[in-house]
């Protein structure tokens, strides 16, 4: 199946966790899975990486995998049935007490900064209160605005106000420990609030022994502020819009979804759009067309990935779903002037290796060459190739298989596993094998190559040839 440049990243469930759909999904396109550490018991999490570890993709490796920490999520917590709020009760909520009247939250919760006429928005917004008094730091006094059903585990957003929660939980540290263990190829850590959380959580995963890329998870009101120097300290970056348009006025979301894909285009960052791509299918087989639209929006602005969550993790049709998210990728795709992109991301050139892939893209168009080989041990190169959105294809070959698939979210970018290389002088001969092996280039045809001398040193890319396929 045609490769898309947009790459494709699906959340696994109830309704996507048998090895059958699961191949199904990366048959049709799906790059990447995402286990959301928010549910299930250490056992669950645990068969979800197993069950990927035993998948291969069309080049005998498995898909990547994105381990999504919870964060500091405030969820209800303990509450033993659901309940109704009606317009107009008064209850509390509190994160030490329980009983009648009481809605129980996360224990770890302090209340300190909360005063009275905040509002606390629960179920995604669904359920609105807003706070009468504070009764200690750990009970507040609430009046229901707008009511609903409450159920345990549901999401309580404090919008406007920053709560002294950790950046990460002590169930983080437990999920962070087995999700390397069973081989997460990348870490999103959600509710990033400031740059420094990256550091945090850095700091922990290097203490276990382990280099995985970090993704900053884009929904606090406190990132949006923070983004620049968010964008600039984290790996990759994704859009998480279903928190994020709680946490903020929802018409604020598409501007910040804008936003963020620019400053991570700026930096080189992958970012990914997620929450309600297709939410629709999640019940019916045909999604709306503002769904439609909004997708196609997000790959034209320079998404490098779109995630899907509830459409394959509980919906009623999850290959569907794929099916439809490639051939909306597709024809959007088909319709990008890539020429344009290229000359509006040409500014602002400073490091050798920027340079050095800019003039990769520039010498393909000129010289209407379809393949650019990056050599690369860390990604670099090819996330920097990525950058420029060529025309042409970007092919990453790398000895190393935790490389390609970090490389698997990144925009346009296929990654190949190649034997180790010492040299410069070994790469022309390899890079000439591996593309007549895989059929990739044709005899006559020309091929660009760029790298790093010496090999294996990080941000070294410093040079660019072009040949011709023998």
């Amino acid at each position: 199946m045609k490769r898309t440049r947009t790459k494709i990243i699906a959340t696994l469930g109830p309704r996507c966790s048998d090895l059958k759909t699961i191949k199904r999904l990366v048959d049709i396109g799906v790059n990447c899975f995402r286990i959301n550490l928010s549910h299930g018991g250490l056992q669950d999490k645990k068969s979800y990486f197993n069950l990927l570890r035993s998948v291969k993709n069309d080049v005998g490796e498995r898909p990547a995998i994105l381990a999504d920490l919870s964060g500091p999520k405030i969820r209800v917590s303990g509450l033993e049935s659901s309940i109704r709020l009606e317009e107009g009760d008064c209850i509390a909520v509190s994160s030490e007490k329980t009983g009648p009247n009481t809605l129980p939250v996360s224990s770890d919760t302090i209340f300190k900064k909360v005063f009275p006429g905040a509002k606390i928005l629960i179920n995604d917004g669904r359920v609105s209160l807003e706070v009468i008094e504070q009764v200690s730091d750990r009970t507040l006094e609430c009046k229901t605005l707008v009511g609903g059903k409450i159920k345990n585990r549901k999401g309580v957003n404090f919008p406007g106000v920053s709560l002294d929660v950790p950046s990460l939980t002590k169930q983080d540290l437990v999920d962070l420990k087995v999700s390397l263990e069973n081989g997460a190829d990348w870490i999103a850590l959600s509710f990033t609030r400031e740059a420094s959380d990256y550091d945090r959580l850095r700091s922990k995963i290097i203490e276990l022994g382990y280099n995985v890329p970090i993704m900053a998870k884009i929904e606090k009101w406190e990132a949006v502020d923070n983004i620049e120097s968010i964008v600039d300290s984290f790996d990759a970056v994704m859009v998480a819009r279903g928190d994020l348009g709680v946490e903020l006025p929802i018409e604020k979301v598409p501007l910040i979804q804008k936003n963020v894909i620019e400053k991570a285009s700026e930096m080189g960052k992958p970012v990914v759009i997620a929450t309600q791509i297709l939410d629709s299918m999640t019940k019916r087989p045909v999604p709306s067309r503002a769904e439609v639209s909004d997708i196609a929006n997000a790959i034209l602005d320079g998404a490098d990935a779109l995630m899907v969550t509830g459409e394959t993790a509980i919906g009623d049709f999850p290959e569907r779903v794929i099916k439809v998210l490639k051939k909306v990728i597709s024809e959007t795709e088909s319709a990008i002037d890539f020429r344009n992109y290229f000359d509006g991301r040409s500014q602002g050139l400073i490091r050798t290796a920027q340079a050095i892939s800019h003039a990769a893209c520039a010498v393909a168009y000129d010289l209407d060459i379809k393949t650019i080989v990056t050599m690369t041990h860390t990604g670099s190169t090819a996330r920097m190739t990525s950058r420029y959105r060529p025309a042409a294809g970007i092919i990453a070959m790398t000895p190393f298989k935790d490389i390609c698939r970090h490389l698997s979210i990144v925009w346009g970018v296929t990654p190949f596993l190649v034997p180790e290389y010492k040299k410069a002088d070994d790469i022309p001969n390899l890079v000439g094998l591996e593309l007549k092996k895989k059929d990739l280039v044709k005899e006559g045809q020309r091929f660009i190559i760029s790298g790093g001398v010496p090999v294996g040193v990080p941000g070294t890319t410093n040079y660019l040839t072009v040949l011709k396929m023998e």
